[in-house]
């Protein structure tokens, strides 16, 4: 209760001095901070390359945690306090440890560069967006981040006496530890950091380059490093010193695991600031140098914060709600500012980027991205930006078409310049697919068709991206066991819907682009999925090589995320909704609307349904599909919003997953979700707000709610442009519009 009270009253100060009424003041960057959700309050702008994020989650000798100990894959939890220095380049959401690293502690005292006791416990912490702020207990130190695109600025105000800023190259959340660093100035370091192995890739890794300024030359500066024991050896260093060797008087460059650099100061005054800015680049430490200088021509802290806050304001008032709680408005606010995180900015100020899969440099026109974690975010978030964000999203869509171009196939999960294989499917085709259907056309859709057609026919032995792709083609389905190449074994159901999914979009493009044929084919292979259909249970089940269905079979197992053959993440009741291309079938299947709609409520009433994953995302947005169930959505809708999005540390349903659950949240509070990628159709839901306003390049959506009173939330009708319509799905084009929608509400579903 403490805890809680004490999260609500530091997020209200933070707010404080803020413009009440200006979206990015409603933003409460802890959610989604602790319970696995993965995000984290430090200071980013919006799909920036840089992030500059607390770091509390290495052990102490307070022996409170470990990052190694829990599978945390953000650099804070935000029930922890023991603080251990700031860290650069940080992911947001994601379910797996990467980056995090260049970590920068302010200490007092004596010098300490050993990190397991040099940390400290905090307080007064602050977050808003771009800015990120806490005071240091053991050092009496105040602590203040923002950001640029590339860059971060942090000021650190000492007490006085000895103070120092201590580098750290070693730690972070990444499993790589080599690093180098070399002194350019009294003032200037620069170097790299290897960082990679995401989510157990040990192939994936990539440099990360920097450049690093302080404000004060000081009295002391030099490299360190951890030194094993020596056997048989008599120490060169004093013992004091322990495992961690200072080099004194060396002021070249060092190289290898676990090292870092310390600036000290014997001679600060008290209240004395000073400045550390960091530069990074995936390219050299020339071209940090170049994004530092371009992105910080002076060393101003306050207005890079007030350029960071105005960025996200201007970003997040693309759609304005009125109505609503504040509480309503902070969870919408933060879930759109979670959703503007990723995928994010690689090039440099000069336009290079590191080649896709390649030692090489490209340049580029315009922005290059990186961090596509489309198995995730194909369904709701690139749907958000190419409404909201199209200029955004053309460029996200350029990027995926380069890689293909450079690398030979489209991405399915890369992160910056690697291909990391995590998760399944082939989801590049289908996020273009729908941007493209949706009119974003500034792109080479020649080659991204050219893409989508090469991972969806080459033979699994040469195809990374679909390596049990022979069977799917040949029989229609993947066998148990065919290829087992993922961590929780045998996928084989999730491979085929994922396929389907990929294979109907590409049937639409096709369609699109007047090639009928492939239009056919794909859409045929579409409905694959339909094989696995057991009447028995009313789900999918796995087959075997023969065709038989798995015998050791409960459809409920996996979904506390234990291995089950034939499924990823999740169990057979995550997955057998989750063919939202093909209702009409999969309704055929299960004998008809009646027993549907039954089975479909079932997920709810016993559950089955996951919010924390992606596979049955859309299922709660499924019942509108029949006349007269549309009621259920609107509850179920409800119903998961109450239950898990707040506006608290833990207030997402779990990973956020680079921004999709927070996406879904965006879409859901606004009355409308698209439930079928690819497709360009939404489905209605009841809005959260009593007036939405979403800004677009040639004009605006704007959303009204009558609602007579808190507890209506069922959908009485909606009207466009002032004429009712009778379905709750409508078009990418009627929305767009510029015709009012308007809902009016009612308490009771059968009035």
């Amino acid at each position: 209760m403490r805890r809680t009270v004490l999260f609500s009253i530091l997020w209200c100060i933070a707010a404080i001095g803020s413009l009440a009424q200006e979206p990015a003041a409603l933003v409460n960057p802890f959610i989604g901070t602790s319970d696995y959700c993965a995000t984290h309050p430090g200071a980013v702008t919006p799909n920036g390359m840089m992030s500059v994020t607390p770091f509390n989650v290495m052990g102490s000798d307070l022996n409170l945690y470990d990052k190694d100990s829990r599978w945390l894959s953000t650099p804070y939890e935000h029930n922890n306090r023991y603080f251990t220095g700031y860290a650069h380049v940080a992911l947001s959401g994601v379910g797996c440890p990467e980056a995090s690293s260049l970590l920068v502690m302010p200490t007092c005292g004596e010098l300490n560069v050993d990190p397991a006791t040099y940390g400290s416990e905090y307080m007064s912490e602050i977050a808003s967006p771009g800015y990120y702020s806490n005071y240091l207990t053991k050092y009496g130190i105040k602590t203040e981040v923002t950001a640029t695109t590339r860059t971060s600025c942090e000021r650190y105000t000492f007490p006085g006496g000895k103070g120092h800023i201590i580098v750290n190259l070693g730690d972070g959340l990444t499993n790589e530890c080599g690093a180098m660093v070399r002194k350019v100035s009294d003032t200037e370091i620069e170097g790299f950091k290897l960082l990679g192995t995401f989510c157990y890739n040990t192939q994936a890794v990539f440099p990360l380059y920097f450049v690093m300024r302080v404000s004060r030359k000081g009295t002391d500066c030099g490299p360190w490093k951890f030194q094993p024991p020596m056997k048989g050896i008599e120490a060169q260093w004093s013992p004091d010193d322990g495992t961690y060797k200072l080099y004194k008087g060396y002021h070249r460059e060092i190289a290898g695991d676990n090292i870092g650099y310390r600036f000290s100061y014997n001679d600060l005054k008290e209240g004395e600031e000073i400045i550390v800015q960091t530069a990074v680049s995936f390219v050299s430490m020339e071209n940090a140098r170049r994004n530092l200088d371009c992105e910080q021509k002076d060393c101003d802290f306050d207005k890079i914060r007030a350029m960071a806050f105005e960025k996200w304001n201007n970003d997040l008032g693309r759609i304005r709600v009125e109505g609503g709680s504040k509480e309503q408005q902070t969870i919408f606010y933060t879930a759109l500012y979670h959703s503007l995180i990723h995928p994010c900015i690689i090039s440099d100020v000069n336009g290079e980027y590191p080649l896709m899969e390649s030692g090489g440099t490209g340049r580029s026109d315009h922005a290059r991205y990186t961090v596509f974690s489309l198995w995730d975010t194909y369904r709701n978030l690139h749907q958000l930006l190419t409404l909201v964000y199209p200029e955004r999203q053309t460029d996200m869509l350029r990027s995926m078409v380069g890689m293909y171009n450079e690398w030979g196939w489209l991405p399915r999960w890369e992160l910056f310049g690697r291909e990391t294989f995590t998760m399944a499917g082939d989801p590049a085709a289908i996020a273009i697919t729908d941007s493209w259907i949706k009119g974003l056309r500034d792109f080479d859709i020649g080659k991204a068709y050219e893409g989508m057609l090469k991972s969806a026919t080459t033979e699994g032995a040469k195809n990374p991206m679909r390596p049990d792709i022979d069977p799917y083609i040949k029989s229609g389905y993947i066998p148990l066991w065919h290829y087992s190449n993922d961590l929780s074994g045998d996928n084989s159901v999730s491979h085929t819907l994922e396929y389907c999914a990929a294979d109907y979009a590409i049937a639409l493009l096709a369609d699109s682009l007047g090639d009928k044929g492939r239009a056919k084919e794909f859409l045929k292979r579409s409905r694959n999925y339909r094989r696995y259909f057991c009447k028995e249970y009313g789900t999918l089940r796995p087959l075997t090589g023969e065709g038989k269905f798995f015998e050791d079979f409960d459809p409920a197992t996996g979904k506390h995320f234990e291995n089950i053959p034939g499924f990823h993440e999740g169990s057979a009741w995550n997955y057998t909704f989750a063919a939202s291309h093909d209702i009409k079938g999969l309704t055929r299947l299960m004998g008809g609307k009646r027993k549907f709609v039954e089975s479909l409520q079932k997920v709810f009433d016993e559950g089955h349904y996951d919010p924390t994953n992606e596979p049955d995302i859309a299922y709660a947005y499924l019942f509108s599909r029949f006349k007269g169930e549309e009621w259920r959505t609107q509850r179920e809708v409800t119903n998961i919003l109450k239950k898990y999005y707040s506006n608290t540390s833990g207030g997402l349903p779990g990973n956020d997953d680079t921004g999709t659950m927070s996406a879904w949240a965006v879409f859901s509070m606004m009355g409308f979700y698209p439930d079928c990628p690819g497709e360009p159709f939404y489905t209605l839901t009841t809005p959260v707000f009593d007036k939405v306003e979403i800004a677009l390049p040639n004009g605006k959506i704007e959303i009204g709610c009558h609602r007579p009173s808190p507890e209506s939330i069922y959908i009485k009708e909606v009207t466009i442009g002032g004429k009712r319509i009778d379905s709750y799905r409508i078009g990418h084009k009627e929305l767009t519009s510029g015709k009012k929608i308007v809902f009016t509400l009612k308490e009771r579903n059968d009035e």
